[in-house]
């Protein structure tokens, strides 16, 4: 935790020794963000600039109840939703996702998503590897190898933040460094990194007023400032000094500030976890707007619980009915998207920011016996907007019961391949080195989604 002033060690000039060091260690994914800054000083990125904003739908959403809805198949098949008619002639979403039907121009679908394996991990999402695949390769995340290969647009903002929230299980992983190093990893604003960002002994959340907040800021750059100690310390140090003292991260991640109009736009979330996923904390969505805004080139959420087996588990955890929990959750995630992508045309973001909406499976085609949908990673699909990509259309398909992708199956890795390409980066081209030196791939499926592009 930061200690803005400190009684040990005094030295003349009256700054402690302990207040200097600790400042100077903010942990930045593990890293003190002079290393990080080191790391990237050759950047010279412009001021605006591309970013992607990935949400992680912890469990697998159901394909066939949200975006390839079968209504001529068996009802054991076919589910208890209806299908509406979107803007896309011929496409039909859920019936509980009315105001997305009617914006789909602003967005695409992708049905026919293949490379998910029959495990609970966030990885397959955030790097295109499998759980047990990113371990053994020590495989880099989207965010990771922008914050390497791109590095900070601001010296005051992280280029890689994570929003994921802390789960008992494999969906809480924000994103791997990898083998790019700890230097790379996520900022975790929810997370021990917050924590590292406390003031005079209080944390964040506990201080209430900006004025106060900057008034601790500038009160403690003063001090630096008199006592000479920024002109003693190494450039890199000073951006690390910066980072902590601007205070731009920092307003970034104060929502308070935010209009309450826009605020109401997104709704109030919560904190609380669903059973063992993540919370639905619609903030969230609007925290990823100004961390994007203020610099961040990738931001990841978690949202929700989608593993819908409709079955009671370990320690007496009673999961909702399939479709009476997606009752619950679609609404809330469109209201969470559409706010987003409302927000970012506003502040003329939209061209510059690409979003991704998509989960580690799909669902089962039948239906069990508990009213549920069991894993099915043999195919899913994924939700994508803004970024200047094509919108307004649906890529791929499933066979007549959801089973398997029927034409234009499009691996997780390609849709990685197709972000990177709007951030600036070619995967095709790039290989960075391993922790033994040897130089790889970001991603093994390396061709852009061309119907986007």
């Amino acid at each position: 935790m930061i200690t803005i002033t400190g009684k040990s060690q005094a030295f003349c000039d009256g700054v402690s020794r302990r207040s200097l060091l600790t400042v100077g260690g903010l942990a930045l994914g593990g890293m003190d963000l002079s290393t990080l800054l080191r790391a990237e000083a050759a950047s010279t990125a412009p001021r605006r600039h591309k970013s992607v904003i990935m949400v992680f739908l912890p469990g697998g959403p159901s394909h066939q109840d949200i975006w390839d809805l079968k209504p001529d198949a068996p009802r054991e098949i076919r589910g208890e939703f209806q299908p509406i008619q979107t803007t896309i002639p011929g496409f039909h979403l859920c019936e509980h996702l009315p105001r997305l039907a009617q914006q789909m121009d602003r967005f695409a679908i992708i049905r026919s998503l293949v490379g998910a394996k029959n495990e609970h991990a966030s990885e397959i999402c955030f790097s295109g590897f499998g759980y047990k695949d990113s371990l053994d390769r020590n495989q880099p995340s989207l965010g990771a190898a922008a914050s390497k290969l791109l590095g900070p647009v601001d010296p005051a903002i992280p280029p890689f933040v994570s929003l994921c929230h802390t789960t008992p299980n494999r969906w809480k992983d924000p994103g791997r460094a990898g083998f790019l190093g700890s230097a790379h990893r996520p900022f975790l604003p929810a997370g021990e990194d917050r924590q590292n960002m406390a003031l005079n002994g209080l944390t964040l959340s506990r201080l209430q007023s900006r004025k106060t907040l900057r008034d601790t800021f500038d009160r403690f750059r003063r001090g630096l400032d008199a006592a000479g100690v920024m002109d003693s310390v190494d450039h890199y140090s000073q951006q690390a000094l910066e980072v902590l003292t601007s205070g731009r991260l920092l307003e970034a991640l104060d929502i308070e500030r935010e209009d309450p109009r826009v605020r109401r736009r997104y709704g109030r979330g919560s904190l609380d976890s669903v059973d063992d996923g993540a919370p639905l904390h619609n903030e969230d969505f609007l925290t990823a707007r100004r961390l994007v805004e203020a610099g961040a080139r990738c931001v990841t959420i978690s949202f929700g619980r989608w593993d819908t087996h409709s079955c009671r588990k370990a320690g007496d955890l009673a999961y909702k009915n399939n479709f009476a929990q997606l009752r619950d959750y679609l609404p809330r995630l469109e209201q969470c998207l559409l706010a987003l992508m409302d927000d970012l045309r506003e502040r003329g973001l939209e061209e510059d920011v690409s979003v991704v909406v998509w989960g580690e499976m799909g669902r089962t085609p039948r239906i069990n016996a508990n009213g549920g949908r069991d894993h099915w990673p043999q195919v899913s699909g994924c939700i994508l907007a803004g970024g200047g990509m094509q919108m307004g259309q649906v890529i791929g398909s499933t066979n007549r019961f959801a089973e398997v992708a029927q034409d234009r199956p499009i691996h997780y890795q390609q849709v990685l391949a197709t972000l990177y390409r709007q951030l600036g980066l070619d995967v095709r081209h790039i290989k960075l080195p391993d922790f033994s030196g040897r130089p790889q791939y970001l991603v093994e499926h390396r061709d852009v989604i061309s119907e986007l592009i």
